[in-house]
């Protein structure tokens, strides 16, 4: 789809900071919208500069809270569709209900499906995403998916703040293959954690699989939501020998006890992204340096420009 019009970035409640960054990298002005609500909580939207024949963009991950900022999502959409931009383009750096994307229980939804369906109607031509939880979701979709991932730009930290004798370690057996290509691109070591989990939110670290004693330990996952997780993993190196344990996750959902989690765990520090806002409860990790946060604007600039001048996406990839 060959698109004449301009380049136009709107955003709604879920993170607009990240979408301020992305049209400082494009010299851009953020879209004029009015993103209010009344006063029985309902959305209230509306379009305030002339978007007919434009190429919009509207920068929205589905975070928590997640059906608020879902459906703010689909509103806008329906809004630039009936107002005639000539493509409209959903980006979602953090997508919602991403676990959801099996039937691996009796009687349970598929909402992955369910919401890139939603997302499709309500009038996006296309999605940009980040990290999906699981890659197939994008199959999900009847329209195009530009997935992207954060994995340069997490290397690239490393690269500049290198760790000695280092070790990748994934969390379980399913991200073995993202620690593997973190691995490979940062020299290091490879280990897993064997883990079974009894229900949503927690989980129990049976074994490493991999020689941690004296090592120095990267945890790579896509998202931390509780935090449970990678500190039970922390745990099970510092009790295997390893010497630091750091971490990196591209989405830092972060909610329940997941401060605390962090802040009383054998993590060194964690490195996240800004695809999700850290909420006001995590500024004290911020602030002594126990949590960084890496940014995704420019890499969501350059696509963002790549799809709008209709050349290849792909070199964003790797």
């Amino acid at each position: 789809m060959s698109v004449t019009g301009n380049i136009k970035i709107f955003a709604g409640n879920a993170n607009r900071p990240l979408a301020q960054e992305i049209c400082g990298h494009l010299n851009l002005d953020l879209g004029r919208a009015t993103t209010g609500r009344f006063s029985d909580g309902e959305f209230n939207f509306q379009i305030e500069e002339n978007v007919r024949g434009t190429d919009v963009f509207i920068v929205q991950p589905t975070c928590p809270p997640s059906d608020r900022h879902l459906m703010e999502l689909l509103i806008m959409q329906d809004a630039f569709m009936r107002a005639s931009a000539e493509r409209v383009t959903a980006v979602i750096p953090y997508f919602g209900y991403a676990r959801s994307d099996k039937k691996d229980r009796p009687r349970v939804p598929i909402a992955a499906k369910l919401v890139s369906n939603l997302i499709a109607k309500a009038g996006a031509d296309r999605v940009l995403t980040i990290d999906m939880h699981a890659s197939q979701i994008q199959g999900f979709f009847d329209i195009p998916v530009d997935h992207l991932y954060a994995a340069p730009i997490v290397v690239d930290y490393f690269a500049a703040n290198p760790i000695d004798n280092l070790i990748v370690v994934a969390p379980d057996t399913g991200g073995a293959e993202r620690a593997r290509a973190y691995a490979k691109r940062l020299n290091a070591g490879l280990a897993l954690c064997d883990k079974r989990r009894e229900r949503a939110n927690e989980a129990d670290v049976m074994n490493v699989v991999g020689d941690v004693d004296g090592k120095n330990c990267l945890i790579v996952d896509d998202m931390c939501d509780t935090g449970g997780t990678i500190c039970k993993v922390a745990k099970a190196l510092h009790e295997n020998g390893a010497n630091e344990v750091y971490a990196c996750f591209t989405h830092a959902v972060l909610s329940g006890n997941a401060a605390n989690n962090i802040a009383e765990s054998y993590l060194k520090k964690v490195i996240v992204t800004n695809t999700i806002p850290l909420g006001d409860n995590m500024k004290p990790l911020v602030e002594s340096g126990r949590i960084e946060v890496l940014s995704v604007a420019k890499l969501l600039a350059s696509a963002i420009n790549s799809i709008h001048d209709e050349t290849s996406v792909s070199s964003l990839f790797i």
